[in-house]
């Protein structure tokens, strides 16, 4: 078995039982940063093979210390992990409780407009959801800087980066 499969097995498995909380240890911040550090490759380039450990571990901190100042921020941070590996259901459920536990927390619409575009427009093509979610960032986000955006993609729903592209044409040349 060569060097670096022996590596990912080892590390795969660390953070599985980490995920789980093996042995009823409390993960600490030390840990979510070793976690953090398996995402990258030597040559910093993603790896996909840890990330959804690195998921569940900092999920899993965030179910242990949920009050703790800086939950907010690996939690979404394990939303974002999702949404690049286009784990639809996962990234759903984490910007649920995002929203629900830390409507507060100043990324909290930034994730809700990824959710919206992202996941229900881009990966799932349902449209309805996106929309309710870009109303939902309009109506109870209203001076959040993802705003302005979550308006502008309401008419861009269901349509293909060329149809926009054109669409941005077709006005400027109205525009001239």
């Amino acid at each position: 078995m060569n060097k670096s499969l022996k590596l990912m097995l080892v590390a795969m498995l660390a953070f599985g039982v980490l995920a789980c909380g093996g042995n009823g240890k409390k993960l600490s911040e030390d840990d979510l940063k070793k976690a953090e550090a398996s995402l990258f490759n030597d040559d910093m380039t993603a790896n996909a093979e840890t990330a959804p450990a690195v998921v569940e571990t900092f999920c899993k901190f965030v179910e242990q210390n949920p009050d703790h100042p800086n939950a907010p921020e690996w939690l979404f941070k394990a939303f974002e992990i999702a949404v690049t590996q286009k784990d639809a259901k996962k990234s759903e459920a984490i910007c649920n409780q995002l929203m629900k536990a830390y409507p507060t927390y100043e990324k909290t619409p930034f994730g809700m407009f990824m959710l919206a575009s992202f996941v229900y427009d881009d990966q799932l093509k349902d449209f309805e959801k996106a929309r309710a979610m870009y109303d939902k960032i309009i109506a109870e986000y209203p001076d959040s800087e993802i705003t302005s955006s979550a308006e502008a993609s309401i008419g861009f729903l269901g349509m293909t980066p060329e149809e926009i592209i054109k669409q941005f044409e077709a006005q400027e040349q109205v525009e001239q």
